[in-house]
């Protein structure tokens, strides 16, 4: 570490549609918080940021707001995306520390345009930073499950977000092809949301269709020695037709069904990159595997359903939420080490 390294923060951020992670080298994960904020209406006054907020969703009287501020993995308000950074950044970074630079790194998806990662930065450095540089997701994914992205070999990464999906091949660190579709956890839940309307008459939140998809939510049927394995949990909702509170139980075959049309979105993505994949990076993936990472990736049976439709063998990471945020974090030094290493094989060539 350098002098001037001490007075310099590196900060990665997993800026997502549904959660926001901060990650401060040397410190790890700091911040694992819903990307919600809840304002006062006519002041634009923060009343919540986070969890606080989240639990004001769909609740508040009507004098407040609560906010989702990013969509599809991109800022829908950047008003309120800085005021939800600079709460988070004072959260981590004490007063008496802030006088050191604050760099960041912020993970998006490839698919953004130049506006967007523009609002980004905006946004950003408005919350207080010094430098700011963007990272593709499926990249930071990469570094932060510490796979050697600098090697001379093909690496597939997939990672699942609340608002996208990204499915890289990446060699010699960087991206040899990479393709990202609107597609994520909250597809997974409008799915659901619309099944149990459709099938039920029954109309739930994102709230309830999020509970179904994390404890009984599946793409492969869970097999036993008694054959599959059927999970069951109660909902409640309103009826679509009276407009009355009821109950439902509901099933994992169910929720399998209404999850289909995202999931099979998500392998067809898949296939397609590999179609586009230098033959010689396609041996080596074939060899090391699709790693997966972000809360998507968690879904029972998505794994599993990918090796099935791929012949390929399929990883998840360790810590799939915070790969995203901890690679941003991590790549200031790492993309630093690279450089240094090209430099030298450029003097020998001199």
């Amino acid at each position: 570490m350098g002098f001037f390294d001490n007075f310099t923060t590196d900060i990665g951020i997993d800026l997502g549609t549904c959660n926001t992670l901060i990650y401060v080298r040397g410190q790890g994960i700091v911040v694992d918080e819903p990307s919600v904020v809840a304002v006062e209406k006519g002041t634009g006054r923060v009343v919540a940021v986070g969890k606080e907020a989240k639990s004001m969703l769909w609740r508040t009287p009507g004098d407040i707001e609560a906010i989702r501020p990013l969509a599809d993995g991109v800022i829908s308000d950047s008003d309120s995306t800085e005021k939800m950074l600079k709460y988070f950044i004072r959260k981590v970074i004490p007063k008496h520390h802030l006088f050191k630079s604050i760099r960041m790194k912020i993970g998006i998806p490839s698919c953004i345009t130049q506006v967007q990662q523009d609002a980004v930065m905006a946004a950003a450095l408005k919350a207080g930073a010094k430098e700011v540089k963007l990272i593709e997701e499926s990249l930071a994914a990469a570094i932060g499950a510490e796979i050697p992205i600098y090697e001379p070999a093909g690496h597939m990464v997939c990672d699942i977000g609340g608002g996208t999906t990204e499915v890289s091949v990446i060699s010699l660190g960087g991206m040899v092809v990479t393709s990202s579709i609107r597609v994520g956890g909250n597809a997974f839940d409008e799915s659901i949301i619309k099944y149990i309307r459709k099938e039920h008459n029954l109309v739930i939140g994102q709230q309830t269709a999020e509970k179904l998809k994390i404890e009984i939510g599946n793409a492969m049927a869970e097999k036993t020695a008694d054959g599959d394995k059927i999970r069951k949990v109660e909902i409640k909702g309103n009826d679509a037709i009276t407009g009355l509170p009821r109950r439902l139980e509901v099933d994992s075959i169910e929720v399998r069904e209404a999850l289909k049309e995202p999931v099979n979105k998500i392998v067809d993505e898949i296939k397609r990159v590999f179609q586009v994949t230098p033959p010689e990076l396609a041996a080596d993936i074939i060899e090391r595997g699709i790693v997966m990472a972000g809360g998507g990736s968690m879904l029972k049976g998505l794994k599993d359903l990918i090796k099935e439709k791929t012949n390929v063998p399929v990883l998840l990471v360790e810590k799939p939420l915070e790969s995203v945020a901890r690679g941003a974090g991590e790549a200031f030094e790492l993309f630093k080490a690279m450089s240094s290493s090209r430099s030298i094989y450029a003097n020998l060539n001199d």
